[in-house]
């Protein structure tokens, strides 16, 4: 993967952000199924704000405007999304702190210091039915892309196949974290919402991506 401008990581921001916003309705019915529902509710919520803020974000580095996303993030969106997904943001911009342009490595760093900061700030790990058990696959599929020279709407199309059957696949485990842990077995038969929710915005940002260029 080439170098990537700070277009190119707005681009991918307002991707996600757009997202979040129009699926709304189904990453609640979604986390209706054995949590409290307010899933697709908070995400759409902070993420508007988001869109609603855009020209006025900090752009002088790739950093600090996620930093500025982040502390939207943060704050407006409600329950434990904004924590987990405000932290995410934030340890991105961390990891490429100083950067002017941000290489395909950039970008693996980027993801898997959000990762960690995920695992940290929601105490889970991979098995525990979260929105790990389909970004953590999907980094590393990006990491296996960026390590082969692949362009990048061939790594990001790689994460989005990733990250579906890895989030298809959290709907045969009990949910270990957040209110569907409640449930224990019930938890069994539907596929967590956050691990959908990252499937779905690669998928979008890959049809994006590709449109694009």
């Amino acid at each position: 993967m080439t170098e990537s401008s700070l277009a190119d990581l707005e681009f991918v921001v307002h991707s996600i952000a757009q997202t979040a916003v129009d699926n709304e309705k189904e990453f609640g019915d979604l986390d209706a199924v054995v949590g409290d529902g307010d899933f697709g509710y908070s995400l759409a919520r902070g993420f508007e704000i988001v869109l609603q803020d855009w020209d006025d974000f900090d752009r002088s580095s790739p950093s600090t405007f996620l930093q500025k996303v982040a502390m939207v993030i943060s704050g407006r969106i409600g329950g434990t999304s904004g924590p987990i997904w405000g932290t995410a943001f934030l340890r991105a911009s961390t990891a490429i702190r100083d950067k002017e342009r941000v290489t395909g490595e950039d970008a693996v760093a980027m993801l898997r210091a959000a990762a960690e900061g995920i695992m940290k700030r929601g105490n889970a790990d991979l098995g525990d039915k979260t929105l790990l058990d389909a970004i953590v696959p999907a980094i590393d599929a990006l990491a296996e892309e960026v390590g082969n020279g692949a362009d990048a709407a061939t790594a990001v199309k790689r994460m989005a196949v990733v990250a579906r059957d890895r989030a298809d696949a959290t709907t045969s485990m009990i949910a270990k974290r957040g209110r569907a842990s409640y449930t224990g077995e019930r938890s069994i038969g539907s596929p967590d919402p956050g691990a959908v929710a990252v499937a779905v915005i690669l998928e979008r940002l890959s049809a994006a991506w590709s449109a694009r260029t």
